[in-house]
């Protein structure tokens, strides 16, 4: 079964649950964007006119006591607030003209005009833009640090449990439990950080300090670029380092050699460990019918001793090859949570940002830009994977939106915020002339990039 009717039988299967979350994930996450964009227009005095979710068609509406519409569209993919003189929502145009009856248009008053959002000062209008975006980072880090202070920050220790033989690490000179203690001089407190910079870095140098026995060395290594396809067939590439973290087990049924020797089955596997633990060893995995992996680790004789003891209630079959450490769920007070929700946003951001760079550059494939289609199929296994995943999905769905809306593309707030800088350098707004067709060629980027990102979607689910 392929990629394509793999998706459409899941999709079938689940369209409520990936469709629900995929709404209802997508519609906070503009409810937040545009509350950041109404509720600082109305510090500033702007009469809002409408808050909508969607676009097209009104379904159905509310209007408050202070005029403003909210209501709920048809077409759940976005949403904008208009504000009183803008001619459209994108605020491409205004007009200093207010409906007086059908067809009947008057110019406004002194009063109306102070209320009007084209008519507020430079950094008014700029605040208001920019409101939008920062509040999607500010909610992003009120999600995480509620995790962390309610629940806890999931996280492995940066310790190499295991080393693949003829990896980019195994060449790099790591040995088992090794302890890395900064990348590119930049300290490393958890396994994810290693993943996280190895898989945005490729191809490219990375130095290591690690601690081994006490004492402090100096690695660099050259991550192997890998090329995946998930089972919906989204191809990403990535880095691999070839190391294995102290929380991940290796079970014996994959096991077959123990230092070069074969091993029949799980027994004879677990017989031929037996007499290596404390010890390094190398023990070759089967990956698959042709291919089997070679890895180098010393799995600990304390951590291991239920795998021969039946009546132990630790009896299986999985090889422990490190020390869990009791940190695997760190928990933090208010201000520490909140310390560690804002460095893991601003990490996010900046490896985002890399990655894009990435991809101009040519280093990194543009075909990894995904849309619609992969948003949704993201937020419907965050789903089944619990409401933490979910959770944390959110924050990092909200860190991206807010990051592109400061793109400086005509259209999005970072467009208009473009607009308002050179404004206030040369002291009079660009022309109206210039902003439309800066407005028609943001259209045209903007359109294109959601062709592409979509279409590349659909064309690694059918090929």
């Amino acid at each position: 079964m392929d990629s394509f009717s793999d998706f459409m039988q899941l999709l079938a299967q689940n369209i409520w649950l990936y469709g629900g979350a995929f709404l209802v994930v997508l519609s906070i996450l503009v409810f937040v964007h545009e509350w950041g964009h109404y509720i600082v227009a109305k510090m500033c005095g702007v009469k809002v006119e409408t808050f909508s979710i969607g676009f097209g068609p009104e379904l159905f509406g509310v209007n408050d006591k202070s005029g403003t519409r909210w209501k709920l569209s048809l077409i759940p993919l976005g949403g904008y607030v208009k504000m009183f003189g803008d001619s459209d929502p994108a605020s491409a145009e205004h007009t200093d003209q207010v409906s007086d009856g059908e067809n009947a248009l008057r110019p406004m008053t002194d009063t109306e005009r102070k209320q009007a959002f084209f008519a507020k000062t430079v950094a008014q209008r700029a605040a208001i833009v920019f409101a939008g975006p920062a509040i999607n980072f500010i909610f992003a880090v009120i999600l995480l640090a509620g995790l962390y202070a309610f629940y806890g920050k999931p996280v492995t220790p940066p310790v190499a449990g295991a080393v693949v033989e003829g990896s980019a690490a195994e060449k790099a000179g790591f040995k088992p439990h090794d302890l890395v203690l900064s990348i590119n001089g930049v300290p490393t407190h958890s396994f994810e950080h290693i993943r996280r910079a190895v898989m945005i870095g490729l191809d490219t140098p990375l130095h290591f300090q690690v601690e081994r026995n006490g004492q402090v060395f100096d690695l660099t290594a050259v991550p192997d670029r890998l090329e995946e396809r998930d089972r919906f067939g989204f191809v990403q590439s990535r880095g691999l380092l070839g190391i294995l973290g102290p929380a991940e087990g290796l079970h014996l049924s994959a096991v077959v050699s123990v230092n070069g020797v074969e091993v029949a089955d799980i027994d004879a596997a677990r017989e031929a460990i037996r007499n290596s633990l404390g010890q390094q060893v190398v023990l070759g995995l089967r990956r698959s019918e042709d291919e089997t992996a070679y890895y180098m680790t010393a799995p600990l004789k304390d951590m291991n001793m239920g795998l021969f003891d039946e009546k132990s209630p630790d009896y299986n079959h999985l090889l422990i090859m490190d020390r869990p450490s009791e940190d695997f769920m760190l928990t933090y007070g208010f201000f520490g949570s909140l310390k560690e929700a804002v460095a893991e946003t601003a990490d996010i951001t900046v490896s985002t940002l890399y990655a894009l760079g990435q991809m101009v550059t040519g280093t990194r494939s543009a075909k990894e830009l995904g849309g619609i289609i992969r948003i949704g199929a993201m937020a419907g296994d965050m789903a089944t994977t619990g409401w933490v995943a979910l959770i944390t999905f959110t924050a990092l769905l909200s860190i991206n939106l807010g990051l592109i809306n400061l793109f400086p593309i005509p259209l999005l707030d970072g467009g208009h915020l473009l607009f308002y800088a050179i404004e206030a350098v040369k002291g009079s707004p660009v022309s109206e002339v210039v902003q439309e067709y800066a407005f028609r060629f943001g259209v045209i980027v903007l359109v294109g990039l959601m062709l592409f990102a979509n279409l590349n979607d659909i064309f690694h689910l059918i090929l």
